[in-house]
């Protein structure tokens, strides 16, 4: 690679950062934050992928030697992707949608640490997973949905105490379209795309 454009990837790289630490600052202010927050599926679907987001793009330009430091606890990916989904899981439970809202150390800790601990760890372990990982990390994404869209569309009573009970099921039939979208995507790749499969960096 040419000095030129290794430039202009590292340019490119500082970028996304500063849209990353825009995005992470825009979610955080009252104008984005309070209409994302009055419905329980633009919280879950809207707003918390869009901090995750903003952690991918925030270690964007993390330098060489930094990924290699961080190469050495995530091998393969593995533990990154093991942190990102409790915490993924985490930020699914009702309750915890519910301290967000309504407690200030729950806000603080979602702001903080899906970007961090989920987007993040992500962005660093998707290119040194494996295709196995990765299709279990796909495959866990479709049962979650599936799992979360059906409790919260049969349950009967309110899981949380911010949203009403139409929202929750509003939640949950747009989590088990997102589920079966997934599934026909992840078919279709595996019936007539090309999958690399190929060893990732150690």
């Amino acid at each position: 690679m040419g000095a030129s454009a290794h430039r202009f990837m590292s340019l490119a790289a500082r970028h996304k950062a500063w849209l990353g630490a825009a995005l992470w600052l825009a979610l955080a202010l009252p104008p984005l934050r309070a209409p994302l927050e009055a419905s329980m599926t633009l919280h879950m679907l809207v707003q918390m992928p869009l901090l995750a987001l903003a952690g991918v793009w925030l270690v964007a330009p993390l330098p060489p030697p930094w990924r290699e430091r961080l190469a050495r606890w995530n091998h393969r990916g593995i533990n990154g992707f093991l942190l990102a989904s409790f915490v993924g899981m985490l930020w699914m439970v009702p309750r915890m949608l519910d301290e967000a809202v309504q407690q200030p150390w729950a806000a603080l800790a979602k702001f903080t640490s899906i970007p961090l601990l989920l987007g993040a760890p992500l962005a660093l372990s998707w290119p040194r997973a494996g295709f196995v990982l990765r299709a279990v990390l796909l495959l866990e994404a479709v049962a979650t949905a599936f799992r979360l869209g059906w409790l919260y569309l049969a349950t009967p009573n309110r899981l949380c105490s911010t949203y009403l009970l139409d929202d929750q099921q509003r939640l949950g039939q747009v989590l088990l379209l997102i589920g079966l979208v997934l599934s026909l995507v992840v078919a279709g790749r595996l019936m007539w795309g090309h999958i690399r499969v190929e060893d990732p960096p150690a």
